[in-house]
């Protein structure tokens, strides 16, 4: 079954890659003036009929030693109605530790049910709610895939600062936004080795709860020649949006000697009509997050533009 849906998103990719130069975006995350890019670190605020295919991101791990890391990730969202959306992610990844053989596999399937509860226009805001699932023992322990699943009930918001005075026209183009979500395992404890004594009965201990969360700021350059001034750039550049993404993940609960991982993601991202391309550097703020400076690609796909009559509009 994975290897069909797989299958699936690759052909919906190479049917939309004539339509990849198109003209600027219109459907995807709009509240009033504001266009809300899909981020790349972090998930946006908007609930649409979409395409991320491929994500590939190469870093190094925090291991001691560290390892390096391929990931190939792929996301399909489909509107059940104008409001109500369902997404189903995956990734495979591939991790080379020195002096041994590279060892390759898919991670858990995750399913997310996203709502969208607020899209103001004239404070350029847009506030969803989601329910994501990841499904524990769907992917290969080879490369950390957990047999246990997670619950993560998750809050997402947008805000552009189109609402600001004439006298901070300039800071018009800015906007943020962010996600939390508060991520709870299957079930309440686990067995895990004794660091003390490997030969001895495996300990019960609680399962770990986290608070996943991000936030990103972004300076639209389209925003600004439409709405602000015109500084007559290229249309090239007018489509591009400056961003710096912050995604973390912080354990609150049975947390077991672990800490707050996370990446602080600078790039820029370049928005069409029916695609965008994202490129952002991975520096991870501390060494239990990586090693290096890692790389984070994205081609992301506006199915709502590409097929408004077919696959691209809400099932209701």
């Amino acid at each position: 079954m994975r290897a069909r849906m797989h299958a699936a998103l690759g052909g919906l990719s190479a049917a939309a890659l004539a339509a990849l130069l198109a003209s600027p975006a219109a459907a995807h995350g709009v509240a009033g003036n504001r266009f809300f890019p899909a981020t790349l670190a972090t998930d946006d605020p908007a609930v649409a009929d979409e395409l991320s295919l491929p994500t590939i991101s190469y870093s190094r791990t925090g291991d001691d030693p560290a390892a390096t890391e391929l990931d190939v990730s792929g996301e399909y969202s489909k509107r059940l109605t104008r409001t109500l959306g369902v997404s189903f992610a995956d990734s495979w990844t591939r991790l080379k530790s020195p002096g041994e053989h590279a060892v390759s596999g898919f991670q858990n399937l995750e399913t997310t049910v996203k709502y969208q509860v607020l899209t103001n226009a004239e404070h350029e805001a847009i506030v969803s709610v989601g329910l994501s699932a990841e499904w524990g023992g769907s992917g290969s322990s080879k490369v950390g895939a957990e047999a246990l699943g997670t619950v993560t009930p998750t809050l997402y918001f947008g805000k552009g600062a189109g609402d600001l005075p004439e006298s901070l026209a300039w800071a018009r183009p800015f906007a943020v936004t962010g996600v939390v979500g508060y991520a709870v395992p299957t079930r309440a404890h686990e067995l895990a080795d004794d660091p003390d004594c490997p030969a001895c009965t495996p300990l019960r201990q609680g399962t770990t709860r986290t608070v996943e969360w991000g936030l990103t700021l972004q300076y639209s350059l389209r925003y600004l020649s439409a709405h602000v001034k015109d500084y007559g750039l290229p249309s090239f550049v007018n489509q591009l949006t400056p961003i710096v993404e912050f995604a973390a993940s912080s354990p609150v609960r049975n947390a077991h000697g672990q800490r707050t991982t996370g990446t602080v993601n600078p790039g820029v991202i370049w928005s069409g009509r029916h695609t965008q391309l994202g490129l952002e550097a991975q520096v991870p703020i501390n060494r239990d997050s990586g090693r290096t400076v890692g790389v984070l690609f994205q081609v992301h796909w506006f199915l709502d533009d590409l097929f408004p009559r077919s696959i691209g509009k809400p099932v209701w």
